[in-house]
């Protein structure tokens, strides 16, 4: 069942989504090569703590921190840990909601650490470009949810790189996971319920450099490609309002 949220709730859940914005922002200063995973996760676990928030993963399913940090290969959910270090011209998934009181955010990016390759800037780059035309199918009138996957999916097709089928984006807001899931590609067995307002959504392209088949690891955790390959994960939060589509991690 979708649920719709009232302007209060929306109003709510953009408090916990820019305190998220705003870590993010934090974060793309504070990374540096020879820093471990854990020492991320322990910064943003402080900041959210700080501000009055919960971080939203941690012990959510087990998970055993507040931040899904993955690594190059890694595509999603990865642990972190005080022997990941990180590296010069890394690409780093930054996953992580905030719980304010019961209203959550949704947001991921994946930073660039010091220089990296061309493939590598410019697999990041259609990833985002990807999220940003998704949010822009979202926008349009009668726009169903299957216009964002369509949107995400030509886009990386067209360059190349496969488009993780396994996961996908989601409702959010008022818990971490909410219906409907939003695929990153398109197919007619696939629910495609109209966007309506009061819906808010967390569009999330995962897009791989080769294959879009991934595995998981035996922690039960990291999902990584299935070539090794690197993989880009990009994230935001969005509201379907009566003024049109609103981007909530901002």
């Amino acid at each position: 069942m979708i649920r719709l949220k009232t302007e209060e709730q929306i109003k709510r859940i953009e408090e916990a989504c820019v305190l998220t914005a705003e870590l993010m922002r934090r974060l793309s200063t504070f990374m540096e090569p020879g820093m471990s995973t854990w020492h991320v996760d322990q910064f943003c676990y402080s900041f959210i703590t700080q501000n009055k928030g919960v971080p939203a993963f941690l012990n959510y399913g087990g998970f055993p921190a507040s931040a899904c940090i993955s690594i190059n290969e890694e595509v999603i959910h990865g642990i972190p840990s005080k022997t990941r270090i990180i590296a010069e011209g890394d690409l780093v998934d930054i996953d992580i909601g905030i719980d304010l009181d019961g209203h959550f955010s949704d947001m991921a990016r994946t930073f660039i650490i010091g220089t990296t390759s061309e493939e590598n800037a410019k697999l990041n780059t259609v990833t985002e470009e990807s999220l940003r035309l998704g949010i822009v199918a979202a926008d349009k009138k009668g726009a169903r949810i299957q216009d964002i996957s369509r949107a995400v999916y030509k886009h990386a097709k067209s360059n190349g790189y496969g488009v993780v089928r396994d996961y996908c984006g989601h409702g959010v807001g008022l818990a971490v996971h909410e219906s409907p899931e939003i695929p990153n590609y398109t197919s007619s067995y696939l629910p495609n319920p109209r966007l309506r307002e009061g819906m808010v959504l967390a569009i999330e392209p995962m897009i791989n450099m080769g294959t879009s088949k991934v595995r998981v690891l035996a922690d039960g955790w990291t999902v990584v490609t299935a070539d090794g390959l690197p993989s880009s994960h990009f994230e935001d939060t969005v509201a379907v309002t009566k003024d049109g589509l609103k981007v909530l991690t901002v």
